[in-house]
């Protein structure tokens, strides 16, 4: 049997606002009635327990390495749409907030992209509201972003442009396209990975709901790069190149071509997409194969606990 500090234990790691924290001891038990741990077992299962007990990582520290992605998506979605970010309502929180350097809004000439690009904007505002209510007074205020050179970096990491060129995401439809494309495939494999880590049934349900959302994002980026025709396929595709040599040795990332057929929805060879674990996707957003602590799109590091790179040698 599980004793009182077990589970109390247990559930802290799930539940990150007061409020949470509450309302689980007491349905376990665990408060003012002062029931034994087997109360939560019929509700969790024995195996959900332990499995909290032995995660290392709390719901709250993922979530909030989430809403710093989520920071970063809105700023370069809203800027190409609106030409600003985030109202000052949503940027505040625990650590140093930081400002957005770059970003402006693109003059689109395909109705098409002009409408993905709002509602993508939409939907990335509202994961970062959304979050940040989730996790009430624990949310991480937006860490400083820098879009304009860390394109430029990505870029030229990827072989896209040489040096002394500059690459704006913001220049027309195919170059926001293409900086889109750094993103979402990393925010669906972001989720896919963290999902295993989340202990709180609630805010699991709610991470595949956002993991569902980044995928569509994804599939239209693809798709719509993928008609541009074969150059813009070229330069997707040594995008997605970039990305495996950060994020380390094993190749699954992929290109939106294979072997010059249309590869729109990247899986394995059961039909799943892969995942990346934390330090994997900062791996990507610190545009750096070690183990660091800041750099690329996000200069001084992202907020919260989780904020060291993989490092090259990161297992999958």
């Amino acid at each position: 049997m599980f004793d009182d500090k077990f589970i109390t234990n247990a559930i802290n790691r799930s539940a990150e606002t007061k409020l949470d924290r509450r309302a689980l001891l007491t349905a376990a038990g665990l408060g003012a009635a002062g029931v034994g741990a087997a109360v939560l077992l019929p509700a969790m299962g024995a195996a959900a327990v332990t499995q909290a007990a032995a995660a290392p990582i709390s719901d709250g520290s993922i979530l909030n390495f989430a809403l710093n992605l989520e920071y970063l998506e809105a700023e370069f979605y809203l800027r190409a749409v609106t030409g600003s970010g985030l109202p000052s309502s949503l940027i505040g929180g625990k650590g140093t907030p930081g400002a957005v350097t770059g970003g402006r809004q693109v003059d689109f000439q395909i109705p098409a992209v002009k409408a993905y690009a709002a509602e993508i904007a939409a939907d990335e505002k509202a994961h970062v509201a959304f979050l940040r209510a989730a996790l009430g007074s624990a949310a991480v205020a937006r860490p400083a972003i820098n879009i304009s050179d860390a394109f430029t970096a990505a870029a030229m990491a990827a072989g896209v442009i040489t040096a002394g060129q500059t690459f704006d995401p913001y220049a027309d439809d195919l170059h926001f396209l293409l900086g889109a494309f750094i993103f979402e495939d990393v925010g669906v494999t972001a989720y896919k990975g963290a999902a295993p880590l989340i202990t709180n049934k609630t805010y699991l349900e709610a991470a595949a709901g956002i993991l569902s959302v980044e995928a569509y994002h994804a599939g239209i980026v693809r798709t719509t790069l993928y008609a541009q025709g074969v150059e813009a396929q070229g330069i997707a595709n040594k995008i997605s190149d970039a990305r495996d040599s950060l994020d380390g040795s094993t190749d699954l990332d992929q290109g939106i071509t294979i072997n010059g057929v249309a590869n729109l929805v990247p899986t394995d060879k059961n039909g799943i997409t892969f995942s990346r674990t934390p330090g994997q996707v900062l791996n990507i957003a610190y545009l750096n194969p070690n183990a660091v602590t800041s750099g690329g799109f996000f200069p001084g590091g992202v907020n919260g606990t989780l904020n060291t790179s993989g490092g090259a040698a990161a297992s999958r």
